[in-house]
């Protein structure tokens, strides 16, 4: 009985539309439901217009034990924007294109130093991943061997001071689960080949779906994002860091990240993805999961 819902970016009034089309209704400043509860996916923050409002929502359902937060890339990419490095300058570095992504969400603390701050603490709570006997949830990609390694090096599903710092190495095991986790996996687009992606950054490297298996996939129909360009031609799957994915015969997984278009719908009967560019004139996306092996489509809620 537990309502899972996609990535917001700060537009805390479509939630609350959503979370009463849902049922959910505010009692002692936090929305409760009298027999459901909800699992956000992560990324609260960035792009939208009412981001402190988003995480006061999220924060006091999590505080009053009617919602679990999971750690999206966006709360992440907060916390090394603002940790220092020993030697000057901050874990993410303050580039223009990283600016421009936190650039509303610092816009609206301004002058709430103190507020943002007690809200980066609060981030360091957020599990990174969410299991039962039924279903899986994370951010971006569950990858059985990245989050079984997240278990045995987190401490109680979350990163520590230490371990951010740690995770920002490049190469290391943990920077390589953390990137997957949070972001995605991601690999060469061929040679010459470039897309321009919806900050208006060029990039090189595509979105994989790692829920199907690279060896029957082009590079065309493994990208997450419809990219014209992309040939028909098997992958290389020497490109790939892994060719492992995600199986049709495991548990159900639920995730956010990517930017998904059009009506919300379901690839596969164990696959569920909940963002649907909400922060791009898109739709807030919620699954009602009530124990179900095989996900239904008319479950999907949204608006």
């Amino acid at each position: 009985m537990i309502d899972l819902i996609g990535d917001i970016h700060g537009h805390a009034d479509k939630l609350e539309e959503l979370l009463v089309k849902l049922g959910y209704k505010k009692s002692n400043g936090a929305y409760s439901h009298p027999n459901r509860k909800v699992l956000f996916v992560g990324d609260y923050i960035d792009r939208g217009p009412k981001i402190r409002e988003t995480l006061y929502i999220v924060k006091s359902m999590v505080e009053s034990e009617n919602a679990i937060a999971l750690m999206g890339n966006h709360e992440y990419n907060a916390l090394c924007f603002h940790f220092q490095e020993t030697e000057g300058g901050h874990l993410r570095k303050h580039l223009i294109k990283n600016i421009i992504q936190h650039y509303e969400t610092l816009k609206q603390f301004q002058n709430r130093q103190r507020e943002y701050e007690e809200y980066l603490d609060w981030f360091k709570t957020l599990p990174l991943y969410f299991e039962t006997d039924t279903f899986k949830a994370v951010h971006a990609c569950w990858d059985n061997d990245n989050i079984e390694f997240l278990k045995k090096t987190l401490v109680n599903d979350r990163l520590t001071d230490d371990l951010i710092y740690e995770s920002v190495k490049k190469g290391t095991e943990l920077n390589e689960a953390i990137e997957q986790t949070l972001k995605g996996k991601e690999m060469q687009m061929p040679e010459g080949l470039f897309f321009i992606d919806k900050d208006g950054t060029r990039r090189t490297e595509i979105r994989i779906k790692w829920w199907e298996d690279p060896s029957k996939m082009t590079y065309k129909s493994i990208s997450v994002e419809p990219i014209e360009k992309l040939p028909e031609e098997p992958i290389k799957l020497s490109e790939l860091k892994s060719p492992d994915f995600y199986r049709g015969d495991d548990k159900i997984v639920f995730f956010g990240h990517y930017w998904l278009k059009g009506e919300p719908s379901l690839y596969k009967d164990n696959i569920c993805c909940l963002d649907y560019s909400i922060a791009k004139g898109g739709k807030l996306v919620a699954y009602r999961f009530n124990g179900e092996k095989i996900l239904d489509r008319r479950n999907l809620k949204y608006v």
